[in-house]
């Protein structure tokens, strides 16, 4: 080959090229950003529309249905769905996978912007924002305190806000818990009547005086002059001395007629620090940022920040992902170096200078495939290093190789100059297509599609950039280094080690093959029973997606019946946090009480607020899953009974997100029958066992307060319905209708309403409630319409702009959900179900689906991948059929090890399996060759079958070995979402090694192909 010869005599050229390419994979080292996760970035968007006091259906027909009318028209949409609650929208579209994640969130943006004259105009807010695993808070702090006031802890957290700020490397620092000033103005109605003022005008009056109007410039001479004009109201004061009323000398102020005062709003978040009030703060890092240098420039600032502190507060670092990072890669860096040693321990038969120049070989493949990795745009990560530990155990073949050959030619009499050269070139062409067949094995890896194939995809690009790497290296510095460092051997058997090696294959596996081929028949029979066996296994060890995240953190879900005020849900949290102290491995708890705990891990957004929902972050001590896991148990048992509440305790589970393992979506217009469907299917799920937490979110109807206008009696007495609306707004949430903004550029809302007796209305706020009519008078809302309980819907979904419910359930420990799966769908099709109505599957079955739903033209692509390099190779169709014979003899070794340590089929078991086949593959490819180079030679079929049998086996099987010593420590750290493709891949080439040097020779005297030179 001309490379090698090029390298080798111009090996000065040879040395300083990879000096720098060992340089810039250094530099890549440490100036790659690292994190905990990939940065994936998904084509999802969620358009949040806030609508306070109107119902689902009015959030249905005013908000949801005009928007996704508008996104429905766009392409290349997979998903479109709707969540309508009471006040609140929520719209979630999914774009194919591949597809400009920016553009696309301009193209949603713009799309909802023309449709924006469309929606009500009292709408609160509108929101578009994009998914991504950015958002996962990095840190989330705890200023906690049961003395200090809201207003000093806010000023606290807005000084920390400032200082944060300054840090370049961060971006969306959030305070979450602390309640909002809003400037309440709660009108007199006594008063007003007595001035013959009627709301309509106050609320006239406040809003033209909370309106900001530029007044432009004008031009003096030649200067330009700014006009500044009255601009927002900054304080309560102001807005009490608004005019509401000048008729001649008199002149009604606001402060007349209601009382104005800043006070803070009713709290909708309340949070706590291990049972303690607290407010939370929440940063996160900018895109392609390395956490370990944000932690760095970080912590000077919060160390400075709690030194300033005060006794009465308690500042705590509640969550901070950068240990769990420094903690994951100093583990992966424990296993990258016990790899190193294993890997170095296999290489003891070629001997030291070998082993030298083969070990020479590692950090320079790694140090290109990290530089590859780089320009690829991918980060350091659990994902990617995994790669690089995979390929540690790959990288080395090729370079064994060639150093073998090598030394045969020195055995036989070259020059170390010459057999560099002659030996690589013999073999160059068998090194490179042993390296293609590789990269074709991860190479459906790489392109699988949606979620789960962008989550896994460093991991593949790491291994196919460290391999092609290695074989770059095996065929110039590889031949160099030799032709400087190799010396021919005192004895031709080889070391120590080699002799011992030589001698317990011609001890034992001569032996058998020689049995092997007398009876080849019965041998292919025996490895055929032998892979049914395996595959017989397969139900038994079930199948599923993701695994559990083996973080020690979980999460505690609480759920009251819709229409639950916060202090009832805070009295459940209550009781949940004083479970939690008695426990003495949780460090930490976080409650957050009408909303989600901010987003700390990957594919767990943070829930929407409402009353009813409460949710509580816990970490724990350093354990392992299964404590972990006892844990989880032993409060799920404590906490189920709890009355009138559902209280879920909940792993974290790696892998995109699922809204839970077992999920079914009912799709149908009417909204009684489709409740009535759902809760059939809701009892379906409770009496499937291994079955809990099942959830159908409209097993409940709320009852709401009907306010019922008379038209007739409306109309006559000259009153718009709208002003009643009004006036019922008014009376019991407060009408917001402007904001004032202080010298610190704090916006506090205006709110008007009436008097209140409590926290919130009851139901004599009606008896005080008047209308103003066309006429100037003020009239009794209970004159003109009737205050009346109705049920109503609790929400609204869509699908693909069909309605829908989804009722889900999670899967104790210990049960299959694809079995749980399985049987549920087979009672579900059982079921009568009504006209127009259906369902889908969801859960992990439609993630499993998504995942490798179009992966099967990329196996077939690579399949005649695999037979074009073997055709190139072997040039017939029988040599191909041999070689590929060795396939299903991998796969008893991975279904068997699976069995063995309990793992299931799960999303990187199956990607083991795809990838074990070229490792597989490249080992018979080599038995295969060698055999046609001594039939050429002269040898008959079983001669030759005989002697490659023997001679190939050491290479074989040091370079298994050394792939097994590369792939031992992800097995014995042991990860769950990692680890079970190590233990395909090891079970994979130890079943293949031994039965395909069996099978393959037997296939081959079955089967001759013809050789030929050339």
């Amino acid at each position: 080959m001309k490379l090698t010869e090029f390298s080798v005599k111009n090996y000065r050229f040879t040395l300083i090229m990879f000096l720098g390419a060992l340089t810039v994979g250094l530099f890549a080292l440490f100036t790659m950003p690292r994190g905990e996760d990939p940065e994936t970035h998904a084509p999802s968007y969620l358009i949040t529309v806030v609508y306070p006091g109107a119902s689902p259906a009015d959030m249905e027909e005013q908000v949801a249905e005009p928007i996704e009318n508008k996104l429905h028209e766009l392409k290349n949409i997979t998903k479109l769905t709707s969540d309508n609650y009471d006040g609140l929208s929520v719209i979630y579209i999914e774009y194919t996978f591949g597809v400009d994640t920016d553009e696309k969130f301009q193209e949603v943006t713009r799309v909802v912007n023309s449709v924006r004259n469309d929606l009500p105009k009292e709408l609160a807010a509108l929101q578009i924002s994009q998914w991504s695993p950015l958002d996962v808070s990095i840190y989330q702090i705890g200023l906690i305190s049961e003395t200090m006031s809201w207003a000093d802890l806010k000023n606290k957290a807005d000084k920390l806000k400032d200082k944060l700020e300054k840090v370049q490397s961060i971006r969306n620092i959030k305070i979450w818990g602390l309640p909002e000033q809003e400037v309440r103005v709660e009108l007199n109605l006594e008063k007003m009547a007595h001035h013959h003022i009627p709301a309509n005008a106050v609320i006239g009056a406040l809003q033209s005086e909370a309106v900001n109007i530029p007044g432009g410039s004008i031009a003096i001479s030649n200067r330009k002059f700014n006009v500044k004009t009255s601009g927002n109201m900054k304080s309560a004061d102001e807005v009490a001395n608004t005019v509401i009323l000048a008729n001649g000398p008199k002149v009604v102020l606001l402060k007349d007629i209601a009382s104005v005062t800043l006070q803070y709003e009713n709290q909708t978040h309340i949070t706590r620090q291990n049972g303690k009030r607290a407010i939370f703060i929440t940063l996160n890092q900018k895109e392609g940022q390395n956490i370990l240098s944000v932690e760095d420039e970080i912590e000077p600032v919060l160390a400075d920040f709690s030194a300033s502190l005060p006794p009465s507060v308690k500042f705590e670092k509640i969550f901070v992902q950068s240990e769990s990072v420094k903690e994951r890669l100093l583990r992966l860096g424990t296993d990258f170096s016990i790899a190193i040693l294993l890997v170095l321990l296999t290489l003891l038969p070629l001997g030291g200078r070998a082993s030298a120049v083969v070990m020479i070989s590692i950090p320079l493949s790694l140090a290109i495939g990290l530089t590859l990795l780089n320009l690829f745009g991918f980060t350091i990560n659990q994902l990617s290093i995994v790669g690089m530990i995979i390929a540690l155990g790959l990288l080395v073949d090729d370079s064994i190789v060639v150093v073998e050959n090598i030394e045969r030619f020195l055995r036989s009499g070259s020059t170390p100059f010459e057999a560099a050269i002659k030996a690589t070139s013999q073999i160059s062409s068998a090194v490179v297509g042993c390296t293609i067949l590789l990269i074709l094995s991860f190479m459906p890896l790489v392109f699988l599609p949606g979620g789960a194939g962008d989550f896994i995809r460093s991991l593949p690009v790491a291994v196919i950039s460290t391999v092609f790497a290695s074989m770059l290296v095996s065929l110039t510095v590889v031949p160099f280094l030799a032709s400087k460092l190799l010396v021919k051997h005192e004895n031709p058997e080889g070391n120590i080690f080699l002799r011992a090696l030589k001698r317990g294959i011609s001890g034992s596996y001569s032996k058998v093959l020689d049995r092997s081929l007398l009876h080849p028949k019965t041998t292919l029979l025996i490895a055929g029973l032998i892979f049914v066996g395996a595959m017989a296994l397969i139900p038994i060890v079930g199948t599923s997606l993701f695994p559990k995240s083996e973080k020690p953190m979980f999460m505690v879900n609480i759920r009251t019946p819709v229409g639950t005020n916060i202090s009832a849900t805070d009295s459940v949290t209550r009781y949940v946090e004083s479970v939690l102290n008695k426990e003495p491995l949780i460090k930490s708890f976080s409650s957050n009480v009408g909303k989600g705990n901010p987003q700390v891990y990957y594919n767990v957004l943070q829930d929407n607020e409402a009353e009813n929902i409460a949710e509580i972050f816990i970490q724990l001590q350093p354990v392992d899953p299964a404590e972990k896991n006892e844990i989880i148990d032993r409060l799920r048992e404590e906490l189920k009974f709890y009355p009138n509440a559902k209280i879920e305790v909940k792993d974290f589970e790696q892998g995109p997100p699922v809204e839970a393992p077992v999920a079914y979506r009912i799709f149908g217009e009417n909204l009684d029958t489709l409740r009535k469907v759902a809760a059939d299917i809701e009892t379906i799920l409770k009496e499937t066992e291994g079955m809990i937490y099942v959830n159908n979110p409209v097993n409940i109807q709320p009852t709401d307060l009907k306010v019922a206008i008379n038209k007739e009696k409306a109309g006559l007495l000259g009153v718009a319905s709208s002003d009643v609306d009004l006036a019922v707004r008014m009376g019991v949430a407060g009408l917001p209708i402007g904001f004032i903004r202080n010298e610190k550029g704090d916006e506090h809302q205006i709110i008007v309403s009436l008097p209140k007796q409590g926290r919130t209305p009851d139901l004599s706020v009606f008896d005080q409630l008047y209308i103003g009519t066309m006429a100037g008078n003020s009239i009794p809302l209970k004159q003109v319409a009737d205050v009346r309980m109705e049920t109503s819907p609790n929400q609204i979904r869509h699908y693909l702009k069909q309605r829908y419910v989804t009722v889900s359930a999670f899967v104790k420990p210990g049960f299959n959900v694809a079995e749980k799966n399985s049987e549920i769908i087979s009672k579900l099709e059982n079921y009568n179900w009504p006209p127009e109505f259906t369902y889908q599957v969801g859960g992990e079955q439609e993630s499993r689906d998504e995942s490798f739903g179009g992966i099967g033209t990329i196996v077939l692509l690579t399949i005649f991948g695999f037979i074009g390099v073997l055709i190139l190779e072997f040039k017939t169709f029988k040599s191909i059929l041999i070689v590929l014979s060795v396939v299903p003899l991998g796969m008893v070794g991975a279904i068997l090890m699976l069995l063995i340590f309990g793992e299931t089929f799960s999303f990187t078991a199956t990607i083991g399996m795809i990838a074990l086949v070229g490792l597989e593959i490249k080992n018979s490819l080599l038995l295969v060759d060698f055999t046609n180079q001594l039939r050429l030679q002269g040898r008959t079929i079983e001669e030759a079958i005989r002697e490659s049998g023997e001679i190939r086996f050491v290479p074989i099987l040091l370079t298994t070995v050394t792939a097994i010593g590369g792939l031992l420590p992800l097995v014995i750290e042991y990860n769950q979402l990692y680890s079970p493709l190590a233990l395909v891949l090891i079970g994979g080439l130890i079943s293949s090694t031994f039965l395909a040097r069996l099978v393959t020779p037997v296939m081959y005297k079955l089967l001759p192909p013809e050789v030929s030179e050339g």
